[in-house]
């Protein structure tokens, strides 16, 4: 489920960007998501806010969305300007292995040794996609090398992003009283992306402020169809994605919960492909093949 949201909101990003630019598009689509989760609260719990939420979640809620918003998405949505949302989810299939490294750190969870040898396919994998012949036999990259810098940080911001919220999740939980609303519980993910999606919105802002770009989003905010393209991303990545996401890692480990959750490179394909008229060469499909194989393997040797 996850994995289907973010390929419907990488598609929609990726129309944002170019319309709105991307610090827009995140102003934008974190506050449309902090008034659609307030409602979402409002109608389920009663409460339009992260209700019992205490200063350690808070904390930690916050960290994670800096880590994982403020740096991880901006990376993301730059990447999408100069390599597109079809290489740029599979650069983000790195965001696994760093969850799992970042959760062996913070919280002790088990990584084997034999990870190592799933990390080298994972990173075969997106070799063999993002590297090609020049016209002097020499490798060399196929993709704008910015683009893939991008890439890579915004992968390295969604993994410990997502361990963050983990660790915030978890004090909400213990935080929550007995009396609290019986469906509390379900909603907490909701609750914490709220959360998030608000230090998220707010940092951008301040950002746009401090770069004197505020007019910018002024004019963004007057583009139809920059905003309709926002609002569809908003409900299946901030929204939906986004909560579903922090519901995996409160069941499972994040590791495997984020292995689960990439497998946007494999759906984003052909829809991308189709809308941006791009063609998709065998040997990036066989990139994306041994990357997914490299992502799963980490968590079953």
């Amino acid at each position: 489920m996850v994995s289907f949201s973010w390929t419907i909101s990488s598609i929609y990003a990726d129309l944002a960007c170019r319309k709105i630019g991307t610090m827009s598009t995140n102003v934008i689509r974190l506050f449309m998501s902090f008034l659609l989760l307030g409602v979402v609260l409002w109608v389920t719990i009663g409460y339009p806010y992260p209700v019992y939420a205490d200063g350690k979640t808070l904390l930690w809620l916050g960290l994670s969305a800096v880590v994982g918003y403020i740096f991880g998405d901006w990376c993301l949505f730059n990447c999408y300007m100069y390599i597109g949302a079809r290489f740029g989810q599979l650069l983000m299939t790195l965001a696994p292995p760093i969850a799992a490294v970042t959760s062996w750190i913070l919280l002790g969870e088990k990584m084997a040794w034999t990870s190592l040898i799933a990390m080298v396919v994972t990173l075969a994998g997106l070799a063999i996609s993002i590297l090609g012949r020049g016209e002097d036999h020499k490798v060399q990259l196929t993709l704008p090398l910015k683009g893939i810098i991008f890439g890579v940080s915004a992968g390295l911001g969604q993994g410990v992003g997502l361990v963050l919220s983990k660790i915030g999740l978890s004090y909400y939980a213990e935080a929550v009283p007995p009396d609290a609303p019986e469906l509390l519980n379900t909603m907490l993910p909701f609750a914490s992306t709220m959360f998030r999606a608000i230090v998220g919105g707010f940092g951008f802002l301040a950002i746009m402020a401090l770069r004197k770009e505020m007019p910018v989003l002024g004019a963004a905010l007057k583009d139809g169809k920059g905003l309709k393209y926002t609002g569809i991303m908003t409900v299946f990545g901030p929204a939906l994605g986004v909560s579903m996401s922090l519901m995996a890692v409160r069941y499972t480990s994040a590791g495997i919960a984020s292995t689960l959750m990439a497998l946007s490179p494999v759906f984003i394909m052909v829809p991308y492909s189709v809308i941006f008229k791009q063609r998709i060469r065998f040997r990036e499909v066989v990139g994306v093949a041994i990357t997914m194989t490299g992502v799963a393997l980490f968590f079953l040797l």
